[in-house]
């Protein structure tokens, strides 16, 4: 994994003691299989008592950080930056190996014969690339919302989703994810009220942050932004405190998205689809490893 030295600078011991934490988490959670935001490494900072939970703290160590990959004191790898990507077109090195991109990347819809077609919603953007893995999955489409959804998106989602119960007879529902703070809790209610108005309503499940996760796992807590229009309803629902997703584990968000999931799933359909598609695959590996005698047999 690279660690890159591209500027000496002298370095606090205050601040190297910063750095060697952060190590500590990002590789430990980097054995996970997650990549974490600076958001989500300053939660850990706080979760784990390092640092106070102020702005001030969070942008001192954004600048450690920011100084510590360029010194070659923390790896490139660890921290993502996930609101921010290249996007490049896709190229192969021969006709086999696209066949054989194919075989890796080929899927049925294994949801089309379930009783239910539900989707995730997040809040943030920065934190698709944590419930990326497990909604791929599992195959079920993901979202992210950018706060509240726009009028545009939401009335596209209506018409989606209607179509699922008009032509297949399922059920579709959607799992929200967002902040427990005046609007990331509002955000739920907008969703579902405004599905209400353009298909005639639908299961809306907030998945999280709930009161309980926040008992449960005590995610450190910011005050209410008290010039939301919605604050003093919340504060005087649950107090000053906010609580943002960022700061749940990310193995969390993937246990409560699997759970939730896997709950409205019926498991020998989704068996008896998942064979039926690692057929197909076997059949278009086969096909790329043999692609020499398929030219030979289409040319002559």
């Amino acid at each position: 994994m690279p660690k890159i030295c591209y500027i000496d600078k002298n370095l606090s011991a205050q601040s190297l003691a910063i750095i060697h934490a952060a190590n500590e988490i990002i590789e430990e959670y980097a054995a996970q299989g997650f990549v974490l935001t600076l958001r989500q490494l300053y939660y850990q900072f706080v979760a784990r008592a390092i640092i106070p939970n102020t702005q001030r703290d969070y942008k001192r160590l954004g600048s450690i950080i920011n100084g510590a990959r360029l010194t070659g004191l923390i790896d490139w790898d660890y921290i993502t930056d996930r609101t921010r990507n290249l996007q490049v077109n896709p190229h192969w090195s021969s006709p086999a190996s696209i066949v054989q991109a194919c075989a890796e990347s080929y899927a049925i819809d294994k949801w089309k014969d379930q009783p239910y077609r539900p989707e995730v919603w997040i809040e943030k953007d920065a934190l698709v690339g944590v419930i990326a893995g497990i909604c791929e999955e599992l195959d079920v489409p993901y979202f992210s919302c950018r706060g509240y959804t726009s009028q545009s998106e939401m009335w596209s989602a209506a018409m989606r989703l209607r179509e699922w119960g008009l032509q297949d007879d399922q059920i579709p529902i959607i799992f929200h994810l967002g902040d427990h703070d005046p609007s990331g809790k509002d955000m739920t209610r907008d969703i579902t009220d405004r599905l209400e108005l353009f298909m005639g309503g639908m299961e809306v499940k907030r998945l999280a942050l709930n009161w309980d996760q926040i008992d449960e796992f005590s995610p450190p807590p910011n005050p209410a932004k008290v010039t939301d229009s919605r604050a003093a309803a919340y504060i005087a629902e649950f107090g000053h405190d906010s609580w943002e997703l960022d700061a749940l584990e990310p193995a969390v968000l993937v246990d409560l998205i699997e759970s939730a999931i896997t709950s409205v799933r019926d498991d020998e359909t989704w068996s008896q689809s998942a064979h039926k598609e690692s057929t197909a695959k076997s059949l278009l590996n086969s096909l790329s490893k043999r692609w020499t005698e398929v030219v030979r047999l289409v040319s002559s």
